[in-house]
């Protein structure tokens, strides 16, 4: 639907705006009939059916052994619905009609048309289905993919197993009887087996029936009981509202798709729909989505906006009045998206029945951020997110920094890179090695984790403070879990390594869980043997974190963020950050079941580079960065 940007500053009035509306209509007004093959998806070829005259179908059809140019009706219908997925909705699958709530054949509409080429075109490949759906409301997504599955079983398939799985069973129950109402209106003439087209009973199980006739298992669950669907023979899964799946100590939804996917071949037929509603940033969805749009995934991303929803449309009665009405954001619909008036319309007037635009980007948004950032509790807009994510990318290497001990004075000799793929240290760019300790030109920050695999992790973070563009930039990584003593160490390894950086160790857990005086201790040895460390006012070691220092450092990156001050590389931390939010307590904090420490060693450099000395000349840098970016 995107236009391209050349009328973005034309000078409408009422006429042009009726003349390229005209055009754009035009070209979504596409003639669609199922039943003669107008408008239908792939490559298409004509015949003649006695009784509906010329129809156009798939090109794979003419390799069955049943065509001909010239067929009765009953062998063109056993031959087609074979072969062509939009037919066999139309004439043999009825469901209920969200607007009239009448039972009605099941015609697909343009997302849906849209959703099913991109299944079929990985079907006729030969290749495993795979797709990740993030939805907008109204459309039938989830209909469309049950449907698809169903063909694959009634009429493709026998055998071939199937998962409904939904973050409450409910839900997967709802989709399963949109299967039993298919199944009970099956056309008789058109159902290949003897007995009647229904499901039958698999071994007294509630959430297992059988396709009679067919062989083929419809088995429902979902990810609060997921002991129950542990260790299905599937070949098809339809995973929905996945967003909406909660993580607990004993369940997380990262498991439960592994253990779903993994029972799942990576052959031809086979199916995997992870789909949902958007449900904020930082879960388990939002992590996948970002994943298959970067193309790191196995599933292909598709997003369904709402102008794309045939029936979110109005008819125009007055054009310029619509027109002088519109905002900023609606008249952009128009430049820069390529919608009609009948959309933007539609628009208008839906927006008034919501108190800010935020809710009613919620309910219908036009782009995957708007989806994510609407329904997100997180202090960081998904859209600076996603131009901070755009500097992410993989490390130059991956390793540990080794000396000539892993502690104590020694370790600080002998200092080299070990590459190795089971390494914590992630480096971006190595140190220049034409600066010097009194450049200043490196920062390196330590937040202190725990030690159990529960526990938060350790994290040391190295910023180049004065790079060629003026930005910091996060250069090096490392986060994993280790002992105190060590971690001290370590970071030591890292600071020297950059050009003998200011070492900035957050001090809290180190003088809170130490009841002996033992935590101090470790930064007083380290400090013997590291000059360059940081010391907060009285002259003690260590950034202290408190009510003030947080909500400061927390503030300064929420600023940096939104004004794109500073270059991310981790698009970890970038996920970090979508999951950070504003507590109903008040504070900051990961949500449930997440971390912060990426979070807070980026705050906290940050909050150090903008109030300390160290960074005089980097602030005149950026205060000439923010003018020239506003």
């Amino acid at each position: 639907m995107k236009n391209d940007n050349a009328n973005a500053c034309e000078e409408w009035t009422a006429e042009k705006l009726i003349s390229e509306n005209t055009v754009r209509n035009s070209r979504l007004n596409v003639p669609y009939d199922p039943v003669t093959g107008r408008g239908c998806m792939g490559e298409r070829v004509p015949c003649r059916v006695e009784g509906l005259g010329e129809v156009a179908v798939p090109q794979s059809m003419t390799a069955d052994p049943n065509f001909s140019t010239v067929m009765s009706r009953e062998i063109h219908d056993r031959c087609r619905i074979r072969h062509d997925f939009e037919y066999w909705c139309a004439t043999c699958v009825k469901i209920k009609d969200k607007v009239t709530a009448r039972i009605m054949p099941f015609v697909l509409n343009a997302p849906q048309r849209r959703v099913a080429a991109m299944l079929e075109d990985m079907r006729l490949k030969h290749r495993p289905i795979r797709l990740i759906m993030l939805k907008a409301r109204q459309w039938g997504g989830s209909t469309l993919v049950q449907m698809y599955m169903a063909w694959m079983q009634i009429v493709l398939r026998r055998n071939h197993n199937s998962l409904i799985c939904g973050h409450l069973k409910d839900t997967a129950a709802v989709i399963k009887g949109m299967y039993s109402r298919l199944l009970a209106l099956y056309p008789r003439h058109l159902w290949q087996e003897e007995c009647e087209p229904r499901f039958a009973a698999y071994e007294h199980s509630r959430n297992v029936s059988i396709i009679a006739g067919r062989g083929c298992l419809v088995v429902i669950g979902s990810a609060e009981s997921q002991e129950a669907i542990r260790g299905c023979d599937i070949a098809m899964a339809h995973l929905t509202e996945v967003a909406f799946w909660r993580t607990s100590e004993r369940h997380s939804p990262d498991s439960l798709v592994r253990s779903v996917c993994g029972s799942v071949a990576l052959l031809p037929d086979t199916v995997v729909v992870m789909e949902s509603t958007a449900n904020g940033t930082g879960n388990y969805f939002h992590g996948e989505w970002l994943r298959a749009r970067a193309g790191l995934s196995d599933k292909i991303p598709v997003f369904v906006p709402w102008h794309e929803i045939e029936i979110y449309r109005c008819p125009v009665d007055d054009v310029w009045k619509l027109w002088t009405s519109l905002d900023e954001y609606e008249r952009r619909l128009w430049t820069h998206e390529g919608l009609t008036l009948e959309m933007i319309c539609w628009y208008h007037r839906k927006r008034k029945e919501y108190s800010s635009h935020a809710l009613m980007q919620a309910e219908y948004p036009g782009n995957d951020i708007e989806a994510f950032s609407s329904t997100s509790l997180s202090i960081f807009d998904s859209a600076h997110l996603d131009r901070l994510r755009r500097n992410c990318r993989p490390p130059l290497w991956r390793g540990e920094l080794e000396g000539n001990a892993v502690s104590g004075p020694t370790s600080l000799q002998g200092l080299h890179p070990a590459p190795s793929t089971k390494g914590m240290l992630e480096v971006w760019n190595e140190p220049c090695l034409t600066a010097s300790p009194h450049d200043k030109r490196y920062m390196t920050v330590v937040d202190v984790g725990g030690l159990s695999d529960k526990a938060d992790f350790s994290v040391i973070t190295v910023f180049d403070i004065c790079n060629i563009d003026g930005y910091p930039e996060v250069v090096a990584q490392w986060r994993g879990h280790i002992y105190h003593d060590l971690l001290a160490w370590k970071a030591a390894q890292i600071g020297l390594w950059y050009r003998r950086a200011l070492l900035v160790i957050e001090s809290n857990t180190l003088e809170t869980e130490y009841t002996d005086d033992s935590g101090s201790y470790i930064l007083e040895i380290l400090s013997r043997h590291y000059h360059h460390l940081y010391r907060r006012r009285g002259g003690r070691a260590g950034f202290h974190t408190n009510v003030s220092t947080k909500s400061a450092a927390i503030n300064e990156l929420m600023r940096q963020v939104r004004d794109g001050l500073y270059v991310e590389r981790s698009a970890d931390a970038v996920n970090e950050m979508s999951c950070f939010e504003r507590k109903p307590q008040g504070g900051y904090g990961a949500m449930t079941g997440r971390h912060d420490d990426m979070v807070m060693t980026r705050a906290i450099a940050l909050h150090v580079i903008s109030t300390e000395s160290t960074a005089s000349a980097l602030r005149s840098r950026q205060t000439s960065a923010e003018l020239k970016n506003h």
